[in-house]
């Protein structure tokens, strides 16, 4: 059964996207069966996984909104990595459409459950708000992996997405927990980046992930190409760092597969 993760961060900007298609690939190159799922109406993650978000017959939006099962969505990334449930610009339409819906906040839920025997890992890229759409994914999720850039004003977004963490948790989803911090972006060079990681560490402890993501001009590059980074050049610094980051993840999960067994 899929470990579902929302990955979500209200600011723009610091690497959401990227990490959902990077984490995507590098888990699927670790083995995992893995389904992406676009729920950002910027359709980035879409474009960014070689499908063009224009040409698609049915998305995200049909799947939550008329009752088309999720499976007739499903397109392949490039390179036959992993599957991916896209987005367009139709999904703006769904933030409205939705709250007439006496089940609004379950719909993706719903949607995926039939697909959740399918695959080890479901990951949800967020829109860069704390949206009927977000909640929404964090509903549908175990685990929120939060991507940070190390940056002067980090902190103060982080604390409303934990509010709305704790919020869904109490009202719809007990199991819901935060997965861990990931610091994107980050330059070693930089004192501010490194008191804003220490502070991090400070605050959330094992909670932040010890891989950090680098500012690297491969990871930039990759989605313009339609590539993850690790198909665009598997040997550069970014990708490294996201293959590090899945084996991390990885370990993470490993007692609780031994749990269940």
């Amino acid at each position: 059964m899929a470990h579902t993760i929302s990955i979500a961060n209200q600011k723009g900007g610091v690497g959401k996207t990227t990490t959902a298609v990077n984490l995507a690939s590098a888990l699927a190159r670790a083995g995992k069966r893995v389904l992406l799922v676009d729920l950002d109406p910027q359709g980035n993650a879409t474009t960014g996984c070689g499908v063009d978000k224009l040409d698609l017959d049915f998305s995200t939006y049909e799947v939550l909104l008329e009752n088309q099962p999720a499976k007739k969505a499903l397109r392949r990334s490039a390179g036959d990595e992993f599957d991916l449930l896209p987005s367009n610009t139709d999904l703006t339409a769904a933030e409205v459409n939705l709250l007439d819906n006496p089940l609004r906040e379950r719909r993706l839920s719903m949607a995926l459950e039939p697909l959740l025997p399918d695959y080890d890992y479901l990951l949800i890229d967020c829109p860069p708000s704390l949206s009927m759409l977000t909640v929404n994914a964090l509903v549908a999720s175990q685990g929120v992996l939060v991507p940070l850039q190390t940056e002067y004003y980090a902190l103060e977004g982080l604390t409303g997405l934990l509010d709305t963490i704790e919020r869904v948790r109490e009202r719809f989803n007990p199991r819901l927990k935060l997965e861990g911090i990931l610091r994107t972006m980050h330059d070693l060079r930089n004192r501010l980046a490194a008191e804003v990681s220490r502070q991090l560490i400070e605050h959330f402890d094992k909670l932040v992930f010890r891989t950090v993501i680098p500012r690297n001009v491969r990871v930039a590059e990759a989605p313009s190409h339609g590539q993850s980074v690790l198909l665009y050049d598997r040997y550069s610094r970014g990708a490294v760092a996201y293959m590090a980051l899945a084996s991390e993840l990885l370990r993470r999960h490993q007692p609780e597969a031994v749990m269940q067994e």
